[in-house]
């Protein structure tokens, strides 16, 4: 029984591992909380995507509203796909993964980019171009970090 027990401890703990050190934020296995990231610029709204029409990429699933924006998506992923992996863009900027809230979402200069809550969301808005500076720099170290 203690073998049993340290077994399914030892494969929880490689599992967080493993999902902290995504280049994506993942949450319950899907990008961006199974939200469309191509209707963020096409519809200027967070729309969830459907089961059905889904694309793995960069180790994550993404889903899609319309099988159209999954098109666009697979035909320019970089192009659509969230600033940080989806990670907070106010976090990276202060040198740390932090995980998303979908309503904090802001398009700025072609770019998705998400924050860890509305508060923080707040924050980062007063400095934007800033806080997106710091982050693009330490978006390199971080990405295969925890």
């Amino acid at each position: 029984m203690k073998k049993v027990s340290f077994i399914a401890v030892m494969v929880l703990f490689i599992m967080h591992t493993h999902a902290q050190k995504s280049e994506i934020f993942i949450s319950d296995g899907k990008a961006i909380r199974g939200y469309d990231p191509v209707a963020f610029f096409t519809e200027s709204k967070a729309v969830k995507g459907k089961d059905s029409l889904y694309y793995k990429w960069k180790g994550a699933e993404w889903f899609f509203s319309t099988r159209r924006n999954l098109e666009q998506f697979k035909a320019a992923p970089e192009k659509y796909a969230p600033q940080y992996g989806g990670y907070c863009a106010f976090g990276t900027a202060e040198g740390h993964k932090a995980p998303t809230e979908t309503e904090t979402w802001t398009v700025l200069g072609d770019k998705l980019y998400f924050n860890y809550n509305m508060k923080v969301k707040e924050m980062w808005v007063k400095d934007q171009a800033g806080y997106i500076n710091k982050a693009d720099k330490n978006w390199p170290a971080l990405k295969d970090k925890e």
